[in-house]
């Protein structure tokens, strides 16, 4: 494996036989985006919402295919109804790569309370959440989570710590009040 813990994800896709990619767009993702739409055998689906992707992967598992969803921590709210309703009634598997805000060196006070909520969330409607903070750890933690979702049928979260990505410089207007408080 490589260095780099989105080639590695790509890798294992390619291992796992991944054929469809859904996704919203997010910095941290967008080097496993890009490799996703550049590979062939791949299918990517960009979502205008990430409730959506729980769809995509139900039906793509249906259809006799695996899925991959791919996120930003503050859209995991969307997620939740429909992985309640539909992954955890109908036993579907589900693999989503989430990546963390709110989390390790985090200014925007907006991304604190669903950072904190993203995995005790997950967790209550089922999911197993694997976290990584470096690059090997999401390695190991993308590969041990498409065996727990496609071989043993769970649905499983990669949280892919901001640790790992780097925190994101808040420049907005309570940036300042932060400081002054």
């Amino acid at each position: 494996m490589s260095g780099d813990w989105s080639a590695s994800a790509h890798q294992l896709f390619k291992e796992h036989d991944i054929k469809q990619v859904a996704y919203v767009p997010d910095a941290g993702l967008s080097k496993l985006i890009k490799s996703s739409l550049a590979d062939n055998d791949i299918q990517t689906v960009p979502l205008s919402t990430e409730e959506e992707g729980i769809a995509v992967s139900a039906g793509a598992w249906l259809g006799g295919q695996k899925c991959a969803v791919l996120m930003q921590s503050s859209g995991v709210g969307n997620t939740i109804n429909m992985i309640a309703s539909l992954t955890t009634t109908c036993a579907f598997p589900l693999f989503m790569i989430v990546t963390m805000r709110g989390d390790y060196g985090e200014s925007n006070p907006w991304q604190m309370p669903m950072g904190r909520a993203v995995q005790p969330v997950l967790e209550a409607v089922g999911v197993r959440c694997l976290r990584a903070e470096t690059h090997e750890e999401a390695a190991e933690a993308v590969k041990a989570g498409l065996m727990m979702s496609f071989h043993g049928g769970e649905a499983v979260a990669v949280l892919i710590g901001q640790k790992l990505i780097g925190a994101k410089p808040f420049t907005g207007a309570h940036a300042g009040m932060q400081a002054e408080g």
